[in-house]
């Protein structure tokens, strides 16, 4: 049901004066609008990002579908206003809005948030402070929504367990109509709020921080307890059992605006079979799932239906590691190539299938290639859990110019652990000699990048008892690699020290983070992952007035019996899995 009023003023005062509008007016092909009156309840996917990345995140068409697949229930969108968006809507007392209905968020029964990364933690509390819900969910009564988040980073919910009420754990499909459901009963009750999330906490594979309190000595984190008798001292993670039995979203939103990601966006497998011991995502998407050839055809044309879009893209952790992926590949080539739609891998493991990855996927839109060996010597690669061969890449990349590519990106870390300097020097090494393969395949160097990013131990991979290096370490690093170049055929381009050091706290720390989280949102922090908005100063000074101890979090290993302040959330291996990988040389 639209808000009429809501719509006009924000169309009148606020939509002509800020940058790429079309992003705020909602109206999009196969966006859903129902009738709030005939409802049951009513749900707001909030992602705490601009419209141009949150539409391109395939969870959220996901989740989107399947609440919407409920003849009770709504299923709306919300993203983070953009800074001069955010300040008209302040300057004139106007409110966050859904696109579809233009619903203020406080009027919502359920607002869950998708959080993709650490770094996005700010936008969360814009997008509450300006939706109308108070910031921390002890002020909050049954008036306002259920606070509910899920995502990567409830791996370790902790430090944004202040402003959340309820994290889901693992796979979401299943759970979110569930805990959808359970809110709004309990919501008719005359429950008091605390009461009511007390009933939500004993849903499995669900968190409510406030039924669990922390334990310090000496300001050193102890662990969780459950408040309650019959809480679980681990919560276990949702896991779809059967991923070919849930539809994929065949309507896709088609967004007015370009964003990210323009193309179909298909989920062939969930899961992965590599045990990389950096890889947080291999970690928590565990067991390695499949969906039919066929399951995927249909999906791949029925979206193609009803959206027009001209490219397809097959998403998973390792693409080519699909079981039947050459056969899934011709058919999808010879369905699709004969009306101009592309098909796209973007995760391509470097094996032998790499060797003809080139050929099979010819050019149409595509003159690059991305792999990610993440290291460039052997020696490393095994220590961190990649069994790669640079033979393998290189046969791939040769493939690759021949069948008319002139670009390849190459994804590295630096700082992980027992990294030596001959290991830096090896990635410019590598970079260079297949800018030479291009040379001698196609008589131009190839233009190859490598990204460079900064090694944060994650929660729920056997690194996380591992230190992080320190800020000196990375910038030498770079310097090393910037040093290292000769080749002007090669960039070099390293993510940014800051933010990697503010990721890693954000991701490893415990709940007294919120504090500091609030205070540097209060002095203006907002998409600290836009290199244009980032403004680390906001965020040490926020945490050194909170006492937060960073070099603790970052730069001391942790030992195998220590309380994390993660433990209470379970992975499918169990935490002795990831010791016994941690430890090993």
């Amino acid at each position: 049901m639209l808000n009429v009023a809501l719509k006009e003023a924000v169309l009148r005062l606020v939509l002509p004066l800020v940058q790429t509008p079309g992003q705020y007016i909602g109206g999009e092909l196969n966006a859903v609008c129902k009738d709030h009156r005939q409802l049951r309840g009513k749900l707001c996917l909030a992602f705490p990002d601009v419209y141009a990345i949150g539409m391109s995140c395939h969870g959220l068409q996901v989740l989107y579908a399947i609440m919407n697949g409920l003849d009770d229930w709504c299923c709306e969108r919300a993203f983070a206003p953009g800074v001069d968006m955010e300040s008209l809507l302040r300057e004139h007392c106007l409110p966050l809005y859904s696109l579809e209905s233009f619903t203020p968020l406080v009027a919502f029964d359920v607002v869950g948030f998708t959080l993709q990364h650490e770094l996005c933690c700010s936008n969360v509390l814009t997008m509450l402070d300006l939706g109308g819900i108070p910031l921390r969910s002890e002020q909050r009564t049954m008036e306002h929504p259920l606070v509910i988040a899920g995502g990567p980073c409830a791996a370790n919910p902790e430090p944004m367990s202040r402003f959340i009420d309820l994290f889901v754990i693992g796979d979401g499909e299943e759970m979110l109509p569930r805990v959808c459901e359970e809110w709004v009963r309990l919501k008719a009750s005359d429950m008091e709020r605390g009461e009511a999330l007390a009933a939500m906490a004993r849903l499995p594979h669900v968190y409510v921080p406030s039924c669990y309190e922390a334990e310090y000595a000496a300001g050193r984190f102890l662990g969780l307890r459950p408040k309650q008798a019959g809480l679980p001292e681990v919560i276990e993670p949702a896991v779809v059992a059967d991923l070919d039995a849930v539809p994929l979203p065949t309507r896709p939103v088609v967004p007015y605006v370009e964003c990210v990601q323009d193309r179909i966006a298909i989920e062939i497998m969930r899961g992965c079979p590599w045990r990389c011991r950096f890889c947080q995502s291999t970690t928590l998407k565990r067991p390695l799932r499949f969906r039919r050839i066929e399951t995927i055809l249909e999906a791949a044309r029925e979206s193609y239906q009803n959206t027009g879009h001209n490219e397809i893209s097959l998403l998973s952790l390792s693409t080519s590691d699909y079981p039947r992926f050459d056969e899934l590949l011709a058919q999808l080539q010879a369905a699709f190539r004969p009306i101009g739609v592309a098909i796209s891998v973007p995760s391509l493991r470097i094996n032998e299938q790499l060797r003809t990855m080139g050929l099979q996927l010819g050019t149409d839109r595509h003159s690059g290639l991305t792999v990610a060996p993440e290291a460039a010597r052997d020696e490393l690669r095994q220590r961190i859990g990649k069994n790669i061969r640079n033979e393998d890449l290189f046969e791939g990349c040769r493939q690759a110019f021949a069948a008319g590519f002139h670009r390849v990106k190459l994804y590295f870390m630096c700082g992980l652990p027992g990294e030596q300097p001959e290991d830096l020097d090896a990635i410019i090494e590598l970079a260079e000699a297949i800018s030479e393969l291009g040379r001698q395949v196609s008589g131009r160097l190839a233009t190859v990048v490598a990204n460079v990013s900064n090694f944060v131990p994650k929660p729920q991979t056997p690194f996380q008892w591992r230190a992080m290096q320190t800020r000196e370490y990375f910038h030498e690093a770079h310097a090393r690699l910037r040093r290292r170049r000769r080749l002007r055929s090669v960039q070099v381009k390293c993510h940014d020290v800051e933010a990697s050091l503010l990721e890693g706290v954000l991701a490893r720390g415990d709940r007294r983070l919120g504090l500091a989280i609030e205070s540097a949102w209060r002095q203006g922090a907002r998409f600290d992952s836009w290199t244009d908005h980032f403004r680390p100063s906001l965020w040490w000074d926020a945490l050194a007035q909170e006492q937060i101890d960073v070099a603790q979090i970052l730069h001391s290993p942790a030992l195998p019996q220590d309380r994390l302040p993660w433990d209470h959330i379970g992975v499918r291996q169990g935490r002795a899995y990831l010791q016994r990988e941690g430890m090993r040389e």
